[in-house]
């Protein structure tokens, strides 16, 4: 992969927009307020767990449900976001998302096992839904800014992960309640959400009207799946979700079923692991840019998979974290690669986002079940030497990341004046039919730009960083 093209000497890049400064800030904001989140539920996993007596098995089957709704939902979410937009889309996810945190502790609270699963149901489709905005807002921000972050936003969600798995580590000591740990959490990140989505989506321009068909809603979105690159991706992705998943699920109940610790130090384990991957994000702007997609895919695969055979099979805790580290260094970048090879084209970006994150959301499927009865059989802690296959499997395909091309963040464009999110829609609904442009070498055609998506994975502000054939609407990213 090239090296980002440099300034002349003498000359300094065009100053960013205040829009799209805040738009970076906010964004960070939500992927560690999303992290945040998540692990502080992953991390009371045991104590739920108790708290309705379930077996491992009964808790795969109650995650496994929750991985359903995931994939009902991530299946229509790239034709949801390219009908009513970003900021609609995240904030119909933020409200499910907080509500889904209040059932879930409400569900051990009551003992009643359907609460849990509605909760784990309601929770799991909200974070497909609010995922694929997400990661294309990012790509959005980096072309706007005209430098690599997209793994910033990734690492800004492992920041809140360790937060999160800190903050259960402490509850667990405590033994606060499931219900007021959640609830708590539950309010907090509805207002910070509904606080923040305004200006994390960057403005759309008042040029709509040009929107190529192609971009319009469910066709767009269905399409995606007919492509070859972007179905390889999906498994690279759905490997990647299998191996940071099923550490979600499984890694607490692994280290106090299998080294016989408490609850409170398999939560401290668990943030080793996520500040692992903390750690390999954060670097992974300078990876990427010095080493190539390829290369960092592969090596990230190849730690991981050595990372997670120790955490199995090592004969102490110690040696076990050694194995959790080089786990999740490996795991850390796959998934922002993966968004990444898919979001080069913004007409295009949402609906492939949300093709690979179905691939990820069949992982979360398979592997819950599967690894409850693995586990009932062997224990969880080798059960997860299961998930070393796909590893394998990431570094086989890892070359199918750099096709079609591996453009680099350029130069920030002047930023567009702010239009509202939701004139878009109106004007995709209401364009004049016209032949789709043709697609010409996104290399050949474009400034340098960042083929980056989180996934997590938008809009304006990406002047000239789109083939100039395709039209003026293809300077922006159509939500």
């Amino acid at each position: 992969m090239p090296r980002p093209a440099a300034a002349p000497r003498g000359r300094t890049a065009p100053p960013v927009a205040p829009h799209v400064t805040r738009a970076h800030r906010q964004l960070l904001g939500l992927y560690l307020l999303l992290g945040v989140t998540v692990s502080s539920w992953l991390a009371r996993m045991p104590s739920v767990r108790s708290a309705l007596d379930l077996s491992e098995a009964g808790l795969g089957v109650v995650l496994l449900l929750g991985a359903v709704g995931s994939l009902l939902t991530v299946l229509v979410a790239g034709g949801v976001v390219t009908r009513y937009g970003s900021r609609r889309t995240l904030t119909a996810a933020a409200v499910m998302f907080s509500v889904a945190t209040v059932l879930l502790g409400l569900g051990p609270a009551l003992g009643r096992v359907e609460v849990l699963v509605v909760g784990v149901f309601v929770m799991s489709a909200s974070f497909a839904l609010g995922n694929v905005p997400m990661n294309v807002e990012t790509v959005v921000v980096e072309r706007a800014l005209g430098r690599t972050v997209v793994p910033q936003f990734h690492a800004a969600f492992s920041v809140g992960a360790v937060t999160g798995s800190l903050l259960g580590a402490g509850a667990a000591f405590l033994d606060v309640p499931l219900l007021v740990q959640f609830g708590g959490i539950g309010l907090v990140s509805l207002v910070w959400r509904l606080a923040s989505i305004p200006a994390a989506v960057l403005p759309v321009p008042p040029r709509a009207a040009d929107a190529p068909p192609a971009a319009r809603g469910m066709r767009s979105a269905l399409g995606a799946w007919r492509e070859r690159r972007t179905l390889v991706v999906g498994v690279i992705v759905l490997t990647a979700a299998l191996s940071e998943g099923s550490a979600n699920n499984w890694l607490a109940i692994a280290v106090v079923d299998g080294f016989r610790q408490t609850e409170a130090v398999a939560a401290v384990v668990y943030g080793v692991f996520t500040g692992s991957m903390m750690v390999a994000r954060l670097a992974g702007t300078w990876a990427i840019d010095r080493f190539g997609r390829v290369t960092v895919l592969a090596a990230s695969g190849s730690v991981a998979f050595g990372g997670l055979l120790l955490f199995g099979l090592a004969p102490s805790l110690p040696l076990a974290v050694v194995g959790v580290v080089g786990w999740g260094l490996g795991a850390g970048l796959v998934v922002p690669i993966g968004m990444a090879a898919v979001s080069h084209e913004p007409l295009r970006a949402a609906s492939r986002v949300a093709v690979v994150s179905a691939f990820a959301s069949v992982s979360s499927i398979a592997a819950p079940p599967l690894l409850g009865l693995a586990a009932g059989a062997v224990g969880a802690r080798h059960a997860l030497l299961l998930v070393a296959v796909g590893l394998a499997v990431s570094v086989v395909l890892a070359r199918s990341v750099a096709a079609p091309a591996d453009a680099q963040p350029g130069t920030p464009a002047t930023a567009t004046p702010p239009v509202d999110d939701d004139a878009l829609v109106l004007a995709v609904d209401t364009a004049p039919d016209a032949p789709a442009a043709t697609s010409a070498t996104h290399e050949a055609s474009v400034t340098p730009t960042a083929a980056l998506p989180t996934v997590p994975a938008g809009p304006p502000a990406v002047p000239s960083a789109v083939p100039a054939q395709r039209g003026p609407l293809l300077e922006e990213v159509v939500r």
